[in-house]
């Protein structure tokens, strides 16, 4: 989400005659995207925060805003407290940045935190940043109504607002004319996805179906999904449609009834599990990947068996693993306790880590002497010989240079493989 909304600020801005430098040093503004979901990320944000304060040593004139989640919980702290901003906005802010900086330019700070209910910003053609002018991202829905208890996305960034669909795939549409052959559909929620025109009401299913539709070369991902969401409607477009990708980020968080209740997560492992069936029967070969929390608010270290033992089960090909951290301004931190020690939830990420390091080995060894059809998003960072490319299943795949470009499909029959690389040879 964070790089679809640096897209629309480098859009708006470019309207307004700043151009983008690649280069820190040569800037005269600099804005930081934030994300919140975790303390790691915010402490990583104040430190790039001293580090451009350090910049105004040499250009005094240097503009220093903050974007995005952190902007309304931390604008005192950062702008009056620490003198490490001029300018803050929020995610529905981004329209006003020209003002705002005008505002700053006139020598005063500039502050626009204010959170919108029908704000998408359908109609700003975002600006590729560092793209490979293969795969781009599209915002099709902002905000979060689901409440988990861990999560600040509800309060940073306001309540579910769906795009019209038709902009999307318009979007999507111009995407394919000027080369690029896969698209990521976005949302913190984007199964419930909901479009009314007219009388016509358009699920997350039937959007699928019509960006499906632009073209059988433009590949279609999508991210993120919540369990209690994804219908048998879903799956079945996914099946029915081939550049739909075989692939599906489901976010777990725990294995435990008791873990999941405590997050308000709102299904059950046996909920979860259901799912997962209905994924394997509907599209057979569908790679799954999930989200992880340890050390959540008492955890038990039978609810920590519980966790690997549902890994286990489902085998995932991939997982973002974390630990606890509390964040404020979220129900856990206002009526729960952070009470696992810090030594408990290192152990048990580590072993988190190790078993899903296992299952993602040896879900790609599995695909030893298979091919797939691998789109190329360019050159491997291990050999200018080599491009990589990835699978529907969004399996990353290595293989040799062939007279193919980034941006080509070509068929790959795996030979090797790692825990995060299928290896092979172009047939």
């Amino acid at each position: 989400m964070n790089v679809s909304d640096s897209e629309i600020v480098a859009s708006i801005l470019t309207d307004n005659g700043y151009e983008n430098t690649p280069e820190v040093t040569l800037a005269d503004i600099v804005l930081v995207n934030t994300c919140s979901i975790r303390e790691n990320a915010e402490d990583r944000v104040r430190k790039r925060l001293h580090y451009f304060k350090s910049l105004r040593k040499k250009r005094p004139e240097l503009i220093i805003g903050l974007l995005g989640c952190m902007a309304d919980r931390t604008k005192t702290a950062l702008m009056e407290e620490e003198q490490l901003l001029d300018l803050v906005a929020g995610p529905d802010s981004y329209r006003h940045l020209p003002q705002l900086l005008a505002q700053v330019g006139s020598g005063q700070k500039a502050i626009d935190t204010i959170l919108s209910i029908d704000e998408t910003y359908a109609d700003i053609t975002p600006v590729r940043i560092d793209s490979n002018g293969v795969s781009a991202f599209i915002s099709i829905m902002r905000g979060c109504e689901n409440y988990c208890s861990y999560c600040v996305v509800p309060s940073t960034r306001g309540q579910e607002r769906s795009r019209d669909a038709g902009s999307i795939v318009r979007e999507t549409r111009d995407l394919y004319e000027k080369g690029y052959r896969e698209v990521t559909l976005l949302g913190q929620n984007v199964n419930s996805y909901h479009w009314k025109n007219g009388d016509e009401v358009i699920t997350f299913a039937h959007l699928l179906e019509k960006v499906a539709q632009v073209s059988p070369m433009m590949r279609i991902r999508f991210a993120t999904s919540h369990p209690k969401d994804i219908s048998d409607d879903l799956l079945l477009a996914i099946g029915r449609n081939s550049n739909l990708c075989k692939a599906i980020h489901l976010p777990v968080q725990s294995g435990s009834n008791h873990m999941l209740g405590l997050m308000n997560r709102k299904y059950t492992r046996e909920d979860y599990m259901d799912r997962i069936q209905a994924i394997r029967r509907i599209i057979p070969g569908c790679a799954i990947s999930t989200d992880i929390i340890t050390g959540f608010c008492s955890e038990t270290e039978e609810d920590h068996l519980e966790t690997l033992s549902l890994m286990e089960w489902v085998g995932y090909d991939a997982a973002y693993m974390f630990k606890y951290s509390e964040r404020p301004q979220t129900l856990a931190a206002d009526t729960l306790k952070d009470n696992v020690a810090e030594e408990i939830k290192e152990r048990r990420l580590t072993e988190i880590i190790h078993l899903q390091q296992k299952l993602s080995l040896d879900n790609n060894r599995k695909e030893i002497g298979k091919t797939f059809e691998i789109l190329i998003e360019g050159k491997s960072k291990r050999s200018d010989d080599q491009y990589f490319g990835r699978s529907s299943q969004n399996k990353v795949a290595v293989f040799t240079k062939t007279n193919a470009v980034p941006g080509d499909y070509v068929h790959v029959k795996i030979s090797g493989a790692t825990s995060a690389t299928l290896l092979g040879e172009v047939v």
